[in-house]
């Protein structure tokens, strides 16, 4: 399967907080915040989810395709990228804007408070997904965060031209319209979100979950620390544990390492529950690592760790995927 992940390409700064920010918060002051976190840490590392997808599908052995705009300042980036397996063709450089930049605090609790500077996701609205296509139609394109016209624009686009797509839209969803969401999400063979997203989708769209549902393929929902749960209209739900983790390095990317894993499965025509054990394992191991792309997916250790958290036989599900020796 020929995978085109549209979305945001990024370079993350990211800090650590030695507290709690719910330490800081006064409650009868929460109308005038202001307020200033020392951190001990700064790390400037590779990101944007649509980059930390491509570069998890690139190491599982696909060949994605990153649908994106950057800066000039991109080119030790894009070979970085390419040195794993990511198609950069359909990359746009901006001629007058740098890479964006996401800016994150995590406290000791991970909770996070984040910034995001969009500069050259901006113009990824330019992009016209028709072009790529002409030259490499993809079996499914992934729609996740970035430049709301763009994310319109490409769901469009995918359903002009008959492609499936998934749905993705996560931390846009701040950002769109009821109207919006509802146009990004109408007919997608896939839909990610995570449990607070899945429950502001609803509300953005004034739909219940059941009405979501009768809309969509197949609704995948990260919930945490509790794993995932998979839902279809008319089907029981299906629930799966996370790949649990006693310490938690760093949470940023765990999500996009999922989605890698699990679509990375998906495209081998793997089983639904093996597609979501996979995505658990994945973004347990982006939990172990600094930054959302330090994790190399070494296909023994995720086929331990499968085989640690699910059994053997889970392990043996996805042979295909790591290796017969899993």
């Amino acid at each position: 399967m020929h995978i085109a992940v549209s979305g945001s390409i990024a370079t993350d700064h990211l800090m650590a907080f030695p507290g709690r920010f719910t330490d800081q918060l006064i409650p009868d002051q929460l109308a005038h915040v202001s307020l200033s976190f020392l951190v001990d840490d700064l790390e400037v590392r590779r990101g944007g989810v649509a980059a930390n997808i491509t570069y998890g599908l690139g190491l599982l052995g696909l060949t994605p395709l990153l649908v994106g705009s950057v800066g000039p300042d991109f080119g030790e980036y894009e070979v970085w990228l390419k040195e794993h397996g990511v198609d950069t063709s359909a990359v746009r450089e901006s001629h007058t804007a740098q890479t964006a930049r996401f800016l994150c605090i995590t406290d000791e609790d991970s909770n996070q408070i984040a910034a995001f500077y969009a500069g050259a996701m901006s113009e990824a609205r330019e992009i016209d997904l028709a072009l790529s296509a002409a030259r490499d139609r993809p079996d499914l394109v992934l729609v996740c965060a970035n430049d709301p016209a763009a994310m319109l624009r490409h769901t469009r686009q995918a359903k002009e031209l008959g492609i499936p797509f998934a749905a993705d839209p996560s931390q846009q969803l701040a950002r769109l319209t009821g109207e919006e969401a509802a146009e990004l999400v109408d007919g997608a063979t896939w839909l990610f979100t995570n449990e607070y997203e899945a429950a502001l989708l609803a509300e953005r769209t004034g739909r219940t979950r059941e009405d979501i549902l009768k809309r969509v393929g197949t609704w995948v929902t990260t919930l945490g620390r509790r794993g995932v749960r998979i839902e279809r209209d008319g089907e029981p739900e299906l629930l799966v544990g996370a790949v649990r983790r006693d310490r938690i390095t760093d949470p940023t990317g765990a999500g996009d390492g999922f989605r890698a894993g699990f679509l990375a499965a998906v495209a081998r025509g793997l089983p639904l529950i093996a597609a979501a054990r996979l995505g658990c394992a994945v973004a347990a191991s982006v939990l172990d690592t600094v930054g959302p792309q330090g994790y190399e997916a070494d296909r023994g250790r995720l086929a331990e760790s499968v085989r640690g958290a699910y059994g053997a036989r889970a392990a043996e599900q996805l042979g295909p995927l790591l290796g017969q020796g899993a």
